[in-house]
């Protein structure tokens, strides 16, 4: 391992350099997820909208639940799908993480291939479904009186999760490698972070004793914040730029860690 190895600038140039090909191989991944399908791609569209009216009748009408200290008219369930549609990228993208490489053993064997851009795809295919995700969650705050100026940074504020989830993924993807079990593991890991963020929850919900352990949790720190933007409330920066730089530091590592293991892919394999 050498130091250009954990230089971020040289990180992006390399996955911008095979842009094409990962463009590619993300497109065909999500092509095939619908292929046979009798709706097909519009799937993509019809399974958030679905997803949002469930949410809608189950907390609006049902329970009629409102968010703990709530201000304003927003609907409980639109803060609470606005936490999902960030943690759903987190999700897929590690989720689907152990078999990015070990499912792809041809393109193991060539040499030539760039294979650390196979970890990145998972990704790619969760920002297509959040992409859709984003827009109907738009489309329902313009229908429920409660659209910002603010919601445009949205997307911005992703930037931590989605690091967070490229290094994770390259880390599980190399581990996928040598561990089968890692299919197993991993979604549990998942499962848990969805419960341990306040996706269901605000984080003035959570008891005074562990509020410490969550705010050392950024996937917890860029919900709260995107729901500071959702709300139109003042945004933490300061939260947001340590929960950016441990990311940062988490996808580096990940990547790194990755370019070491893969030269006993193929042995593994």
């Amino acid at each position: 391992m050498n130091a250009a190895t954990l230089n971020p600038l040289r990180i992006v140039s390399d996955i911008w350099r095979h842009r094409y090909l990962l463009g590619q191989l993300i497109k065909r991944d999500v092509l095939l997820r619908y292929r046979g399908a009798m709706f097909g791609v519009v799937w993509i569209f019809l399974s958030p909208l679905l997803m949002l009216a469930i949410f809608a009748f189950i907390f609006g009408h049902i329970f009629q639940a409102r968010w703990p200290q709530q201000s304003g008219d927003l609907p409980f369930w639109l803060l609470l799908y606005s936490g999902l549609i960030i943690f759903n990228i987190f999700g897929e993208t590690v989720s689907r993480a152990p078999a990015a490489v070990r499912g792809y053993p041809s393109f193991v064997k060539k040499i030539i291939f760039p294979l650390h851009i196979l970890p990145v795809v998972p990704l790619g295919a969760a920002l297509v479904h959040g992409a859709f995700n984003f827009l109907i969650f738009v489309t329902a705050l313009t229908w429920a009186g409660g659209l910002h100026a603010q919601i445009l940074l949205f997307p911005l504020l992703l930037l931590p999760v989605l690091l967070l989830a490229l290094g994770l993924s390259w880390f599980v993807a190399a581990w996928g490698v040598f561990i089968k079990d890692m299919t197993q593991i991993v979604p549990l890991f998942v499962q848990m972070m969805l419960f341990l963020s306040p996706v269901f929850y605000p984080m003035s919900a959570v008891p005074e004793v562990l509020r410490p352990v969550y705010q050392f949790n950024p996937l917890g720190i860029v919900i709260e914040t995107a729901r500071a933007v959702v709300t139109g409330q003042p945004i933490s920066w300061g939260a947001w730029g340590m929960a950016l730089s441990f990311c940062l530091g988490a996808a580096v590592l990940g990547y790194a860690f990755f370019q070491h293991s893969r030269e006993e892919f193929a042995d593994a394999l």
